[in-house]
Order: structure tokens, then sequence, then C-alpha cells
């Protein structure tokens, strides 16, 4: 009598492979990729969410650590992941030689002179191991400013479309490189000359063929458009602005494409093919550093510094100036952000309070909080990086090194506390099993061992 057979015994072996080249393909699509890495600033859906992720939610210098490696100059920009590689700028003073350059700003206590020639880079490193594999030097010159105190001189995080990496330096330039750390094309905008000389941070973004730069200061602000594979400019379009430090985000609304930029004077929407603006609306106050985000038909934004605001607006049939139109969904005027750019997970909006150690839950159809703000206990110094969220948790770093994790459901209890001997002002980039953490030191990749 023979023995029964085996279940996977019934199925001839090419069928078993044709099934498991098919399950590849589909978990390898343009689309998956896409929510698998983590390509921009922001993560795949521009709102800080990594929806295939599901990293760590303890570490410690001697926990989960699956390499850590000193980088070659300082940067806040965050890093960015494709496949195999990680890419992020960064930049360091070089030479002996020492030339005072002055803040624009006579009596700003808060921004600082540089002394010393820059270096500005674009590095690749290996994904498994942290190896650097390549450094590319794209300009050496003084800085004509000073930047914050707390900033850095490569603040804008760079974007790849999985083909070429894109890095922007604001008045050092916009960069084009292959994943070899060849410059394909390269352009230079001029000089910002930003708010108290407090720097550059605003980050490029990608849609279809075209490359998108905000570039807001004191001078004579613009919204620059190039075509991605040429770096010819496709259109540039003045703005009646002041500086801001937001990245635009590209939604589709109506079944077009539109360019929203968040900033002092008015929020604007334009037309990703011409520029053509086509709709505004004031509501928010000075120095608009977080990036908007959209919600269900919902653009919303906010920003807190001499005063507080926040305004989600309908974008659905949007044209001219919507102030007091019913396209004005909700307004706060307490509680709102400055620095760190919202966390819109699910139906939930996330904030943080000012740079404080506070964390703000909103709904985001109506405006309304959900619960009291939330003191995150653990953390004693500033939050300029901001939230991120994957596979039901919300990650909040801070300066001094600790990582809060709360679960994302209606209580947010802490899951975890966690520190490192780093200062931390880069938000993290969440991949697979993964959190990258880029810190005034050291770039960690924590993985779970």
């Amino acid at each position: 009598m023979r023995a029964p057979s085996s279940q996977a015994q019934w199925f001839p072996a090419w069928l078993i492979a044709i099934l498991f080249l098919t399950c590849s393909i589909i978990a390898d699509t343009p689309h998956n990729l896409t929510l698998r890495n983590w390509m921009q600033w922001r993560g795949p859906l521009a709102n800080g969410v990594a929806p295939l992720a599901n990293p760590p939610i303890e570490w410690s210098e001697q926990k989960n650590i699956a390499w850590k490696v000193n980088l070659p100059g300082l940067g806040h920009s965050t890093p960015i992941v494709y496949g195999g590689q990680v890419y992020l700028t960064a930049a360091n003073p070089v030479g002996n030689e020492q030339k005072p350059v002055h803040d624009s700003a006579p009596g700003v206590h808060d921004s600082l002179p540089v002394t010393h020639r820059h270096q500005y880079k674009v590095i690749a490193l290996d994904r498994k191991e942290g190896r650097i594999l390549w450094t590319r030097i794209v300009r050496e010159e003084w800085p004509h400013e000073g930047g914050h105190n707390t900033g850095s001189q490569a603040s804008n995080s760079p974007i790849t479309d999985g083909e070429f990496i894109y890095a922007f330096f604001g008045s050092r330039g916009l960069y084009c490189l292959d994943p070899n750390g060849v410059v394909k094309w390269e352009a230079d905008l001029g000089k910002m000359q930003t708010l108290h000389s407090h720097g550059e941070g605003s980050s490029p973004v990608l849609q279809g063929q075209t490359l998108l730069v905000n570039w807001d200061h004191e001078g004579n602000s613009f919204l620059h458009a190039f075509n991605k594979r040429s770096g010819q400019r496709l259109w540039k379009v003045a703005r009646d602005e002041k500086t801001s430090w937001s990245t635009p985000l590209v939604i589709e609304v109506d079944g077009k494409h539109q360019v929203i930029v968040s900033a002092t004077k008015r929020l604007r929407g334009y037309d990703l093919e011409s520029g053509a603006l086509l709709w505004e609306c004031p509501g928010l106050t000075d120095n608009v550093v977080a990036s908007p985000v959209y919600w269900q038909g919902l653009l919303i934004a906010g920003n807190s510094y001499y005063s507080q605001a926040m305004i989600a607006i309908r974008l659905a049939g949007a044209k001219g100036d919507l102030a007091n139109t019913p396209h004005v969904a909700w307004r706060l005027s307490r509680l709102t952000p400055y620095v760190a750019s919202p966390l819109l997970y699910d139906d939930t909006l996330y904030h943080i309070r000012h740079n404080q150690n506070i964390l703000v839950r909103l709904d985001p159809s109506t405006g309304q909080f959900r619960g009291e703000p939330l003191r995150l206990n653990g953390i004693r110094d500033f939050i300029f990086s901001s939230p991120v969220g994957a596979s039901g948790r919300i990650y909040v770093t801070a300066r001094d090194g600790t990582t809060v994790v709360l679960q994302h459901d209606k209580e947010n209890a802490t899951l975890a506390i966690n520190h490192l001997d780093d200062s931390f002002s880069s938000s993290a980039a969440l991949v697979d099993r993964e959190i990258y953490l880029r810190g005034v030191k050291s770039l960690y990749c924590i993985r779970e061992k």
C-alpha cells in the first residue's frame, strides 16, 4: 500500500514556479515599490506614513542597531531609501582660511556667522551594511548666510524616482545624479535671502516628468518646474511671498494635478502643466515651515510663530480667492505646528505643538480635537523632526536623542521610550523592518535582531 502524498506533491513543479514568479512580479510593481521605499520627504504618501513598513519598537545603542555610520558632514535633510541604497545630503566646512560672513539681519541672535568655505555633498550608502558607496561634492563655496544656530547648510531632503537622485541645496543649486553619483544635469537658481538669515529647507517634489522647487525668500519669490530628465525649465511662476520653508504638495483634484504651496500670505494651488494659479486663500501666519497634507478632498496646512493658525480647504471646484467662501472647511487658532510637519495616519491628524513635547490629535474632517493633547514623557528638548507612522504605531524623535513610540489608536498609549547618543533634527525614514535616524554625528539603521 502506497503512503499518502503530501499536499505539495499534488502541484507540479512548473506550476509552483509560475505561482512564485507571479507573486514576485506583483510584489515589485511600480506602485508597490513606491509604497515600500522612502523616496522623498514625508515618505511614499507624502503624509509621514509607510504603509508597508514594520520597524522595531525598542532600541538603544546596544540593542537592535543593524549599523551606525559616522557621516562626512552635517545635514538635517531626511535620508531617502530605494532598493539597496540610502541617499542623503550633507555640508561640511573645509580649509584653514577664515573669512567671517556676518548675518544680513543685525541683532538676530539665533543666526550664526559663517567662517569657512563649505563642501556640499550627496552621499550614497549600502543599505545592508551601512558602507559608504560614494560621496559626490557638487559645490564648494562660501555660504552667503549663516543659517539658524539649530539648523544646517543641508536641510533640503533629496528625492528619487528610482532612476535618478535629485538633490536641492537651495542657493547652492539643484542637481540630478545617477545611482553611481554622476551628475547628469544641474541648475543654479541664484541666491536666497532668507528671513533673519535663518537658512533654507524646502525640498524638491516629483510628479511624472516634472520636478518642482519652491523658492520663497526675502527677494523675488518663485515656484519653478523642470523636466526631470533634461533639467529644462518648463515654467517659472512669480509669487508674492516672503520666506517660507514648506515643501510643495502635488495632488489630483477634479481629474488634474495641482501643486500646492503653503506660505505666509496665501495658500495657493497651481496647475501642474502650465503653472497657472488656480486658487488662493489667506489664513496662516509668519514663518511657514510645516508642509501641508491632503485628506479626502481637504487640504490641511498650519503653522505657529507670532500667532497660531491651521486651515482646511475643500479643493473640489476651488477657483480664485477662497477667503470667506464655503471652501474653507475649518480653522484652528491654538495648539498648531511650527517646524515639524503633521502626520496624517488613517483618519487622524497628529502634529507637534510648536516644537514642544506635546502631541495634538485632530479629526481632519472637522478640526476637532480628539482628546486632550498628550505630553510625550521622556523628551526633554525641542522636536524639529516630523512624526512618522507605520504598522499601527507613531514615532516621535527629539533633539535630545529620544524617540517615543505610541500606539496608533484612540488612547495612543506609550509603547517605548528609546534613546541614542546623538542629537536628531532630521525626520526618520521607515522601510520594511527598518527605521533610519540621521543624527548630528551618525546615521543609524535600526533593525530588530
